[in-house]
C-alpha cells in the first residue's frame, strides 16, 4: 500500500483524536486497572484491541457492511454485549475479592479474553471501521488491493489504540495504587463498595449499549 504523506499525517491524526477520547471501552480498560492493577489493565487492553483488529479484518473482507446492512445482525450482536455486560457486573458483585492483589495466570487470560469479548460484542466499532477506513484508500485500487489497504490501515489503529489503551492503564492503575497506599481500613466494606462500583459501571454501560441498539433499529 502506497500513502503519500498528507494522507499518512491525516490518518494517524484522525485516529489518535477519535480513539483517545473517552469512551466504553478506555472505561472498562480504566475501571479494571484501578479495580485490579496494571496487568489486568494492561491485559484488557490488548484484548480491547485484538477485537478491533477482527472488525479490521471483518471490515477488509466486507463482512462489515453485511452486518451493517441487517438490523438483525446488528441487534443480535449488541444485545450479546448487553447481556455480557451485565453478566460482568453479576459476576463482579458476587465475588469476594477486593482488588488489587497479585494477578494470577487464569486472571490474566480472562482479563484478556474479556477484553476481546467487550470490544466484539460493540457492533459501534464495525460502523466506525466502515465508515473511517476507507477515507485513506487509495482511488482506482482492485479489490485485491484495496483490502489490502483496509489490513494495514485496521494494523495501524490497532498499534495507535493500543499505545493510547496503555497509556489509560498505566494512568488509572498508578491511581488506584495510590488510592489503595492511603487507605488505613482494609475492611471488607471497603472491597464491597469497590465491586459495587465496578459493577455499577459495568450496567451503565450496558444500558447505554442498549439503549443505543434500540435508537439505531427505530
Amino acid at each position: 500500500m502506497s500513502l503519500n504523506l498528507g494522507y499518512l499525517a491525516a490518518f494517524v491524526g484522525a485516529t489518535i483524536v477519535l480513539v483517545g477520547m473517552p469512551g466504553p471501552n478506555i472505561l472498562y480498560i480504566c475501571t479494571q486497572s484501578v479495580a485490579h492493577g496494571r496487568r489486568v489493565g494492561l491485559l484488557c487492553a490488548l484484548g480491547v484491541e485484538t477485537g478491533t483488529f477482527v472488525y479490521a479484518l471483518a471490515t477488509a473482507l466486507g463482512l462489515v457492511a453485511v452486518v451493517a446492512a441487517s438490523p438483525v445482525a446488528y441487534s443480535a450482536i449488541t444485545y450479546l454485549g448487553v447481556g455480557y455486560l451485565v453478566l460482568l457486573g453479576i459476576r463482579t458483585l458476587r465475588s469476594h475479592g477486593s482488588g488489587g492483589v497479585a494477578a494470577s495466570s487464569s486472571s490474566l487470560r480472562r482479563a484478556y479474553r474479556e477484553g476481546v469479548l467487550v470490544n466484539l460484542f460493540n457492533p459501534k466499532v464495525a460502523l466506525f471501521f466502515m465508515a473511517f477506513l476507507p477515507q485513506f484508500t487509495r482511488p482506482g485500487a482492485s479489490v485485491t488491493e484495496l483490502r489490502g489497504q483496509l489490513v494495514a490501515l485496521g494494523a495501524g489503529v490497532f498499534v495507535i489504540a493500543l499505545l493510547i489503551d496503555i497509556t489509560y492503564a498505566l494512568a488509572a492503575s498508578a491511581a488506584g495504587d495510590r488510592f489503595r497506599s492511603r487507605r488505613t481500613d482494609q475492611s471488607s466494606r471497603d472491597g464491597r463498595r469497590s465491586r459495587m462500583a465496578v459493577a455499577g459501571i459495568y450496567f451503565a454501560l450496558a444500558a447505554v449499549a442498549g439503549v443505543g441498539g434500540v435508537l439505531r433499529v427505530a
